[in-house]
C-alpha cells in the first residue's frame, strides 16, 4: 500500500484544514490508520489513530476536541479535519497505516503552518 497526502498550507490561527490521504496498490481495508507530524528538531509524535475492527479512535491531548480522523473505504481514502487550529499545530503531517502492531506504511507528509 503507497500512501500520498495532501490538503497542507498555511492558516491563520482558528482555523481549519482538512488534510487527505489517498491508498494506492491496495485499499485499506483491515488497516489501522493513524496521523503522526513532526517539527523540526523533534521526534514524530502521534496525532490521531483509528482502528479498523471497532471504529475507535483515539487522540493525542493536544488535539482532542479540535481534530477528527476518519475514512471512506469507497475512496481509499483518510482524512484529518483541523479546527481551532493554532501555531502550535505548525508542523509536517503524516498518514500512516498499519495490519499488525508496526505501522508498516506512511505517506509522504504534508506541511501545515499555522500564524498567530
Amino acid at each position: 500500500v503507497q500512501l500520498q497526502a495532501s490538503g497542507g498550507g498555511w492558516v491563520q490561527a482558528g482555523g481549519s484544514l482538512r488534510l487527505s490521504c489517498a491508498a494506492s496498490g491496495g485499499t485499506l481495508s483491515g488497516y489501522d490508520i493513524g496521523w503522526f507530524r513532526q517539527t523540526p528538531g523533534k521526534e514524530r509524535e502521534f496525532v490521531a489513530h483509528r482502528w479498523w475492527s471497532s471504529g475507535l479512535t483515539e487522540y493525542a491531548d493536544s488535539v482532542k476536541g479540535r481534530f477528527t480522523i476518519s475514512r471512506d473505504n469507497a475512496k481509499k481514502t483518510v482524512y484529518l479535519e483541523m479546527n481551532s487550529l493554532k501555531p502550535e499545530d505548525t508542523a509536517v503531517y503524516y498518514c500512516a497505516a498499519r495490519s499488525t502492531r508496526t505501522w508498516d506504511y506512511w505517506g509522504q507528509g504534508t506541511l501545515v503552518t499555522v500564524s498567530s
